[in-house]
């Protein structure tokens, strides 16, 4: 299983879950977010509860997008780019470029749980995805558990039973005289209960490489996915933090968890 895969996956996750939209992407806010999501008091003792029922009062909405949210369209979410470098680490070395990025099924998340800690500013999030589908044009160049490998082509993914934790550390910022969250870190943790990938047009279209590398990956997409695990996590939390900031930095505290 190659790293961008993986990421990919997650990453059509996280940007359904937080409220984020691609850099490319340009949308008019001409709705205030009261006014488009259940409003949840900072005050209110149920608050988990109620941001919990405010995810899932915008799920039938999700497949079309929120504009005002900066929320894409998730049926299917599109992604320009994903560049990752997967440095001399272990028994794997990789740099891949995925583009045109197409993630089928990310509207259909469980969320788990929520909890939010007003004091320590945390925010706990844990979901769970019965199925991806991904699709996207890809460069690789590297060695994966010692093997070589390179090609250029079309890449399909398929991943079922996928289940991630995710621990934000905020804190308030003031921007224009009003305060407003800010994501200062992102960890994540997550794991996929199965994988299935293929690559077209590896080592330059020789078929039967090609074969005997998908058939590889594929026997060993656990081992290969643990070998990228730390590199995923760190990347994918460095563009959740990048990207929900865009949310929280338009819209004032007040505005998103009025007390």
């Amino acid at each position: 299983m190659t790293s961008s895969n993986f990421n990919l996956c997650f990453l059509a996750l996280v940007l359904c879950m937080t409220n984020i939209r691609s850099e490319t992407d340009v949308y008019t806010q001409s709705r205030k977010p009261h006014n488009i999501l259940r409003t949840c008091h900072r005050s209110d003792p149920n608050l988990n509860d109620c941001i919990k029922g405010a995810i899932e009062d915008l799920r039938p909405q999700l497949a079309r997008g929120i504009p005002e949210l900066f929320i894409p369209s998730c049926e299917p979410l599109y992604i320009p780019e994903i560049v990752m470098n997967q440095g001399n680490k272990g028994s794997v070395s990789v740099q891949s470029i995925y583009r045109d990025i197409r993630v089928y099924g990310p509207s259909q998340f469980i969320l788990k749980n929520v909890k939010v800690d007003l004091e320590k500013e945390r925010i706990r999030i844990k979901v769970w995805l019965p199925f991806l589908h991904m699709t996207a044009n890809y460069t690789i160049e590297g060695r994966i558990l010692m093997l070589p490998i390179s090609g250029a082509g079309l890449s399909e993914g398929n991943y079922t039973n996928i289940e991630a934790n995710v621990l934000v550390q905020c804190n308030t910022i003031q921007i224009g005289g009003k305060k407003h969250f800010n994501v200062q870190d992102v960890a994540i943790d997550f794991q996929i209960g199965h994988a299935s990938i293929y690559l077209s047009d590896l080592f330059e279209g020789d078929r039967e490489l090609g074969e005997a590398m998908n058939t590889f990956l594929n026997d060993n997409w656990r081992h290969v996915a643990q070998e990228f695990k730390p590199i995923l996590e760190e990347t994918i939390g460095d563009l959740f933090k990048k990207f929900a900031n865009k949310l929280y930095h338009t819209y004032s505290l007040d505005e998103l968890l009025p007390i």
